[in-house]
């Protein structure tokens, strides 16, 4: 999964990328955009490699991505590649600033929000009006054209000459005729307030609390405990009434808002964690793995993590009866360990 941070100028994104992935520069190095790797916290795969001693765990992986958009310093032409820059991201956290300071002045994160917003929708509504005017001209040459994606753009460009993001539209956000465009207001969209180190709460914006998916973040904060040793960060944690640190959190919201899900193989080469959409059938989860599998899918053999790990081996749960096959329609469930019958 593949997330892009963006932001204002000076909302703290690159702190908070820093915060996530431990991935620090000094200060003013920034001229390229930066990704950074995590793996994804679970400790069902900590207590499954204990259990298979196998010669690789692997977790599953979240990228984080961070463009640089330093406005200042860049053409218009160049800020339109920011939002091509992001288009193949499987979501966005938007980093709204709400901490104030020398040389800042004071937090307006409501009109940040919307003025980020209102650049994400324009760049959409180029892309789809430069779509319709080919399309028009194809229906002048007498050209066959898609009526589906044709109506559907339209649709579009109605929701968003509204200055309604298509994210509001999951019927339009996920419309496989228009999936070739990567709209960047249809992406999911976590939305970061970077807080002053002693402020904890959400700022009182109801237009926008109420219908964003939306959690705090003290930037400066996260990303000091981010470098910190498990011991110091384990008294910093306790000091600011911190549960878990912004890698764990914002890891978490996003699984939630993508509405994401692990399942597990297991075995004495590879203890592994994959990642799939909530609801997938057995037959698509085996193609995560690779296409041979789901094509000549045969049967899931499939046992809980729970069960597992009460049974003790994978020999006792299958006496207990708790391991059993499934067909291809079988929906995955979190935490199923899986072994895929097929043949090629």
């Amino acid at each position: 999964m593949k997330i892009g941070i963006i932001g204002l100028s000076r909302s703290g994104k690159k702190t908070v990328f820093e915060a996530l992935t431990n991935n620090v520069i000094a200060e003013g190095q920034m001229t390229e955009s930066r990704i950074g790797t995590i793996h994804v916290p679970d400790n069902r795969v900590d207590i499954l490699s204990d259990m298979y001693k196998p010669k690789k765990t692997i977790y599953a992986q979240v990228v984080y991505f961070l463009p640089c958009m330093q406005r200042h310093h860049i053409e218009k032409t160049k800020e339109q590649n920011i939002w091509s820059e992001i288009r193949d991201c499987d979501a966005l956290i938007h980093v709204v600033r709400n901490f104030g300071g020398y040389g800042f002045e004071t937090p307006d994160p409501y009109n940040d929000f919307f003025n980020l917003e209102q650049e994400m929708i324009l760049a959409d509504l180029v892309v789809v009006e430069k779509r319709l005017e080919r399309i028009e001209l194809e229906k002048q040459r007498h050209r066959k054209i898609d009526q589906e994606e044709s109506a559907l753009l339209i649709e579009c460009q109605k929701k968003l000459e509204n200055e309604i993001p298509l994210r509001k539209s999951p019927d339009l956000a996920y419309a496989h005729s228009l999936k070739g465009f990567a709209f960047v207001s249809a992406k999911s969209e976590l939305v970061l307030f970077n807080n002053e180190d002693d402020d904890d709460k959400l700022p009182n914006i109801t237009d926008i609390t109420s219908k964003e998916s939306c959690m705090i973040i003290r930037g400066k904060l996260e990303q000091e405990l981010a470098q910190m040793s498990d011991e110091d960060a384990e008294d910093f944690l306790s000091e600011f009434n911190i549960t878990a640190s912004a890698m764990d959190r914002v890891v978490s919201r996003t699984y939630e808002l993508q509405g994401l899900t692990s399942f597990f193989t297991v075995g004495d080469d590879e203890v592994r964690a994959w990642t799939i959409k909530k609801g997938t059938h057995a037959v698509d989860a085996a193609e995560v793995i690779h296409t041979d599998i789901k094509k000549g899918f045969i049967r899931a053999e499939v046992v809980s993590y729970e069960d597992l790990i009460n049974a003790g081996t994978y020999h006792e749960a299958r006496k207990n009866g708790t391991v059993r096959l499934e067909g291809k329609t079988y929906e995955v469930q979190d935490g199923d360990i899986i072994n895929f019958r097929f043949n090629v």
